[in-house]
């Protein structure tokens, strides 16, 4: 074997008589090298945006999130909740309400989701870092607030510091709606306007109000029900072997969620993008490889006096088959190696630089550049199908070349 790739490298750098053959070789490791460069880019950009999307859901989605299996709320003193609670591997907790609610402010009423949640709901999120105006304040004294997103703010037309305070409805779970008097089939209360936040992410800022958990409970009629327990881990826990231990607690009657399962259509449809985007560009690096498959043939052609020289001197169908099959893949496989390295140094230059800009407009866009993250899973990922690729379409002319012997 040490023969036959000592062969075809010669076979592979050496001038050839016809100068169109290296011509086409080169080509050929060209057209692999882009295919892998762009491999390599295009999966780190959406490495880059999967993370930005993760860091801005951990504004508010916590570490781990317990929901009830069935129906909308749970008992907060159930044994296997009382136990989870005392999980040394927790430092913070927070019991949630959450439901659908109306909101009116003068004369603008908009739907929205309330979010009633205990007093250190700050210490467990970093919803504090994402604060346009005012601050993350649920209550003063005898005096309620509720933090609401911008896209709401914007459509009640409101914001914080406003003397006027928010009107929240919500159906009265235990009542009929009496049509001679609908509003008596309403709860209210009224919240002020403590901060705005903006995360950059519509199913947050376009509808959700977050106030204490007394004013949720007091307007959905709750005693020690809660619709969600959100959790906070000491620093260096291992989230997954945690969420484990929770779920053999609780068994089947709760669902426990980390944060990418808490927003787990978003993640997968920016895995599936990924993914076709790669098998498009698989199947350009298969076009790219016919250059190979065309210098290879006629390299073959070309040699056929030299291939009659080493029957001669003793080498086999085999071993000439060999020779052949190291030049067509020793193509594919420098193409591979120059686009892989080419690719992450443009990666880091874009990842420490931001050279490649989202937009003319600085500030348009939630980040100036394209983020990128690289993986080196992904490199070595393509790095495999470029070989196997490259292996099997110098297969083919060598295989053409033996039935033609």
């Amino acid at each position: 074997m040490n023969f036959s790739f000592y062969i075809a490298k010669r076979y592979l750098l050496a001038k050839k008589s016809h100068n169109a053959i290296n011509i086409i070789s080169w080509v050929a490791v060209c057209g692999v090298s882009i295919a892998t460069l762009a491999m390599i880019c295009a999966l780190s950009v959406f490495n880059g945006f999967e993370d930005l999307v993760a860091s801005m859901f951990s504004t508010l989605d916590p570490e781990l999130k317990i929901t009830p299996s069935r129906g909308k709320v749970f008992d907060t003193e159930d044994e296997g909740i009382m136990a989870v609670k005392k999980m040394p591997e927790i430092i913070l907790f927070t019991e949630v309400v959450e439901d659908h609610v109306l909101v009116k402010y003068q004369d603008r009423q908009v739907p929205a989701t309330i979010k009633g949640v205990s007093d250190n709901f700050a210490a467990l999120t970093e919803i504090e870092a994402s604060l346009m105006d005012g601050d993350f304040l649920l209550r003063e004294g005898d005096v309620e607030f509720g933090v609401l997103g911008i896209g709401l703010a914007s459509r009640l037309g409101t914001n914080s510091g406003f003397v006027r305070p928010l009107e929240i409805y919500a159906p009265k779970r235990k009542h009929r709606i009496n049509m001679a008097n609908p509003g008596a089939s309403f709860s209210s209360e009224e919240v002020f306007v403590g901060g705005v936040f903006c995360i950059n992410q519509p199913i947050y800022d376009e509808n959700l109000l977050i106030v204490s958990l007394a004013v949720a409970k007091s307007l959905l009629d709750y005693d020690k029900e809660a619709s969600a327990l959100e959790i906070k881990l000491v620093k260096g826990a291992d989230v997954a072997a945690v969420q484990k231990n929770i779920e053999s607690i609780l068994g089947s009657n709760f669902i426990v969620k980390n944060r990418y399962q808490q927003q787990e259509t978003s993640f997968r449809m920016m895995s599936i993008e990924k993914w076709i985007t790669f098998l498009i560009l698989s199947f350009i690096l298969v076009i790219a490889m016919f250059n190979g498959i065309g210098s290879l043939t006629m390299l073959m052609i070309e040699k056929r006096e030299d291939v009659l020289t080493l029957k001669k001197l003793g080498a086999n169908d085999e071993t000439i088959k060999r020779i052949f099959l190291f030049e067509g893949w020793m193509i594919s496989l420098i193409g591979a190696f120059i686009g892989i390295s080419l690719g992450l140094i443009l990666c880091f230059i874009q990842q420490h630089f931001g050279i490649i800009k989202m937009g003319s407009i600085e500030g348009a866009f939630v980040v100036d550049a394209y983020p990128v993250k690289v993986a080196f899973l992904d490199a070595i990922f393509t790095f495999l199908l470029v070989s196997t690729l490259g292996f099997i379409t110098a297969l083919y002319p060598v295989r053409h070349l033996n039935s033609k012997n």
